[in-house]
């Protein structure tokens, strides 16, 4: 799998878990629960968008 590939799909993952987390933090009244899913959920879409960056490079 090409790196860029990879990268993509970690990050959709990543943004996946994060928004969940962020929900069920808020659902529940969790605030770090909250915070730490919107950390992850950005994280993934830092690492999605290098992921396109390096497709469109040719890496």
């Amino acid at each position: 799998m090409k790196p860029s590939t990879k990268d993509n799909a970690e990050g959709k993952i990543h943004h996946a878990k994060g928004k969940i987390k962020e929900i069920v933090g808020k659902a529940v009244g969790n605030r770090d629960l909250e915070a730490e899913g919107k950390v992850e959920k950005l994280d993934g879409i830092i690492q999605e968008k290098l992921g396109q960056v390096e497709k469109v490079l040719g890496k």
